[in-house]
């Protein structure tokens, strides 16, 4: 067990934290958290880079933990009237999507790799950012009404394209039969 995976693990921990802080109204508590988990996320990653310390035990822990956080954040502040209800349906439901398509395509002999698309790497930029000012707002008092719906838009935006972008990676992943093609003629 890797120092990065412990650190993965106890941002994992910090999740139900969150929520309690979030139903007991501790907008700064929350708050906290939500900015110790990114710090932490930044921390692991540098560790395991610098140090050679990536794992693939890492691999799955470290989005696990990112996208748990994420996910009840989002959900969290939907159900307190913070974020729009149909906003973290659309967050959810595009990562839900995604591990069904990896589940089917893996059942199906057809293994695929998600690798990270700049589109996707924007969305979740956005996702945090927005999560951290939606936690802001009531945490100190703070009146960001006009920020935070730029920010739903663009948020809402980057889901539906990364959405669409791993769909179509899907697509063409699932009609290759997971091979690449070849150019006739050649032998390989």
């Amino acid at each position: 067990m890797t120092v990065p995976n412990f650190i993965s693990i106890a941002r994992l921990l910090g999740v139900p934290i969150l929520v309690w802080a979030l139903i007991d109204g501790d907008w700064q508590l929350a708050f906290l958290i939500f900015i110790l988990a990114g710090v932490s996320d930044a921390i692991d990653g540098a560790i395991a880079r610098h140090f050679n310390q990536q794992s693939t035990l890492g691999l799955y822990l470290d989005p696990l933990a990112d996208k748990a956080l994420l996910i009840s954040v989002f959900v969290g502040l939907s159900l307190l009237d913070q974020l729009p209800a149909w906003l973290a349906v659309a967050v959810v439901s595009r990562d839900l999507l995604i591990i069904a398509a990896v589940l089917l395509s893996y059942i199906m002999g057809q293994p695929v790799t998600v690798r990270p698309l700049l589109v996707s790497k924007m969305n979740t930029l956005a996702q945090i950012v927005l999560a951290g000012v939606a936690l802001a707002e009531p945490a100190f008092g703070l009146s960001l009404g006009r920020f935070i719906i730029v920010l739903v838009v663009i948020t809402a935006a980057l889901t539906g394209l990364s959405a669409a972008a791993y769909l179509v990676e899907w697509l063409r992943h699932m009609a290759s039969d997971g091979h690449p093609k070849h150019e006739e003629g050649d032998p390989t």
